[in-house]
């Protein structure tokens, strides 16, 4: 058991934008190690099919398999919508979304049951986190947006840039004059907009970050399977990619609470 303690807690995505949920279990969970992939060879997955998503996740979990985790976080949305009900089916290792966290801590920050959702292409049409939202509050109204440009604006460091302001502007505006009262951050690239949607969105609108929320779940998991880490020695944090180490390393320490110092390469489609 000591031995599962210590074993790495595994965090995929599509490329990058899973760095928000890997710095959030960081802040939140300490001591814990972890082992991240982002697929920057086949990026973006919002405009994939279904049916890639689930072979390239499983791919995914039986490399991280092979660096022993304990659990595994599916650390995008797309990912979470298309695949996530599949992989739990066939893989062993407890497996959550993000989805799931960020549905219900909207349903328990909205007053008025009127939710907005921005994210991807992908993750819009998937409807999951309305059908999710349903499923706990049926009364709910669910306003779903995909807003595909937010994720090269932050990629390429534009967070504070007027563009952004412009675009967020042109996909949110219908939301802004709507009764939305919640809104959800349904991509994990968005995090890093997060103050510009504020601002833009105003302090009457909740603003719920799907990645923190799956840090708390994984908490919570942690704790009842009795697998939690917390013997306070040095964790250790490993970072693969399946393409462009450099553009990620750079994008990773502009992110992440401290020096990523090196990325690993690995040819995923031989899992």
């Amino acid at each position: 058991m000591e031995d599962l303690k210590k074993a790495p807690i595994g965090v995929f995505d599509s490329g990058v934008g899973g760095l928000t949920v890997a710095r959030e279990i960081m802040r939140q969970l300490p001591d814990e190690n972890i082992v991240y992939f982002g697929d920057t060879a086949r990026l973006p997955y919002g405009s994939k099919s279904k049916d890639s998503i689930i072979r390239f996740s499983r791919q995914i979990i039986r490399f991280l398999q092979t660096r022993h985790v304990k659990a595994i976080v599916i650390a995008c949305n797309t990912a979470t919508a298309q695949a996530l009900e599949t992989v739990r089916q066939e893989f062993d290792t407890p497996i959550i979304g993000v989805i799931e966290p960020g549905a219900r801590a909207a349903i328990n920050e909205t007053k008025n049951k009127k939710i907005g959702v921005a994210g991807t292409e992908g993750t819009i049409l998937s409807q999951m986190y309305t059908r999710v939202i349903h499923e706990i509050e049926p009364e709910a109204e669910v306003m779903g947006k995909a807003c595909p440009l937010f994720v090269p604006l932050v990629e390429e460091g534009f967070t504070k840039h007027h563009i952004t302001e412009e675009v967020i502007d042109i996909y949110l505006r219908e939301m802004k004059e709507s009764e939305v009262d919640t809104m959800i951050l349904g991509c994990t690239h968005y995090p890093l907009l997060r103050s510009a949607i504020i601002e833009y969105m105003g302090e009457g609108v909740r603003i719920v970050n799907p990645a923190y929320e799956a840090a708390m779940d994984l908490k919570k998991l942690l704790k009842e399977k009795n697998m939690n880490k917390e013997d306070g020695e040095f964790n250790r944090y490993e970072f693969y990619v399946s393409d462009a180490a450099a553009k990620f390393k750079q994008f990773a320490n502009s992110v992440l609470p401290y020096n990523v110092e090196t990325i690993h390469q690995v040819n995923i489609e031989e899992f």
